[in-house]
């Protein structure tokens, strides 16, 4: 799986980062060399206005995309080094994801639905583990039901689950909680301050909602593809300021 290269003991990092869509004066440069570092049981929230480049980001950073330059190193293994085979294997073992869209299997219990992943690769599941992800996510009395007999919160933690299952390195979440009611949304980001504490999981989630930042442990603000600041411990005034900065 390529050659490790490991620096400063980050889980994941972004090194010189750039992605360029097209050619010539009618290019666009969607994230312009950032250099970021995360670490272990770290959760960072990644912010900007629309169109800054969070998302096309976390793309990069997730082995989604492809960069123009720079890397994109996964505990110590550069992402551009690995074939197509190695990264399909890393993205599946070692990085997790959560979206909008619970992306779900109707025909499939809560249970069965998380343990997919694992079983698609071949793996057995640590029962252990198994037992302190579903009850850190308080999911043990809805394992035996599908989807559709759960409510939206129920059937995003079961999506959580299903991303910390497998031990990822990181997991990315793309506005987590863009589709739930605004009760619901903080229960699954207290759930995942959980996973980061209890589990030691490094979560990187991209979001628009000064409220939801404030559950990470920094922000990352970004404008025009580059980094302009962190803000560590959030609070929810500091991100309405720098995003109206950010903006104006």
């Amino acid at each position: 799986m390529g050659t490790p290269t490991r620096q400063r003991g980050y889980t994941l990092q972004a090194v010189h980062l750039v992605k360029q869509y097209g050619e010539g004066p009618t290019s666009v440069t969607a994230v312009a060399g950032v250099e970021l570092g995360f670490s272990r049981g770290e959760f960072t929230a990644v912010m900007g206005p629309s169109g800054s480049g969070k998302s096309t980001l976390m793309h990069l950073l997730a082995g989604l995309d492809t960069p123009t330059s720079g890397r994109v190193v996964v505990e110590g293994r550069d992402l551009s080094q690995l074939t197509d085979k190695e990264l399909t294997v890393l993205r599946r073992e070692r990085i997790g994801f959560v979206f909008q869209a619970f992306n779900l299997l109707p025909t499939l219990t809560a249970e069965q639905n998380i343990l997919l992943p694992l079983k698609l690769s071949g793996r057995r599941p640590d029962q252990a583990f198994f037992a302190e992800v579903v009850r850190s996510l308080r999911l043990g009395d809805r394992l035996g039901h599908r989807p559709g007999e759960l409510s939206g919160g129920q059937q995003q933690r079961v999506a959580v689950a299903r991303a910390l299952l497998t031990r990822p390195a990181v997991v990315f979440a793309d506005e987590p909680t863009g589709a739930l009611d605004v009760s619901t949304g903080r229960e699954l980001l207290e759930r995942l301050r959980v996973a980061c504490v209890e589990l030691g999981q490094t979560i990187v989630m991209v979001t628009h909602d000064p409220v939801a930042a404030t559950y990470a442990d920094r922000v990352v603000l970004m404008s025009d593809g580059v980094l302009h600041g962190t803000i560590d411990h959030p609070t929810t005034q500091e991100v309405l300021t720098a995003m109206t900065r950010a903006e104006g």
